[in-house]
């Protein structure tokens, strides 16, 4: 369990922490992955002007995110002293269970490398359809 393992899960006062750092994710060990476990103040957040609106399914959006953060002046933070590296964190994204994660629109893949200087919190739009009290 993560949690055992001496990884800091507390508010994020600093800046955005990542704690599924590329030295710890079991897959992704490029140094502008941001997926995993990200926390980040809602400041931060609209600092960032939220994710894009150009990505579908599973995947690339994070990637644009890490753009944004840097684009903010944010710095990022990654946990250290972990001594469990890439056998910190499980991956458990299956293709075949899950198939709508694995779609694609436009085109992301190349997105993935620019930064959405339009799309994000400003722009986003949206109607509610229901909603569920879990109070």
């Amino acid at each position: 369990c993560s949690s055992d393992l001496g990884l800091d899960y507390s508010y994020p006062s600093d800046g955005p922490v990542h704690v599924a750092s590329p030295d710890l994710h079991p897959l992704y060990h490029y140094k502008t992955y941001v997926g995993g476990i990200l926390l980040l103040t809602k400041v931060h957040y609209e600092l960032c002007n939220g994710m894009s609106n150009r990505f579908w399914g599973w995947g690339r959006e994070d990637d644009e995110f890490y753009r944004r953060i840097k684009a903010a002046g944010l710095q990022l933070l990654r946990p250290s002293g972990i001594t469990t590296g890439y056998e910190t964190f499980r991956h458990l994204h299956d293709p075949a269970w899950r198939k709508r994660d694995q779609k694609r629109i436009a085109a992301q893949k190349q997105e993935q490398f620019k930064v959405d200087r339009e799309g994000g919190l400003n722009s986003v739009q949206y109607k509610a359809v229901s909603r569920t009290d879990v109070s």
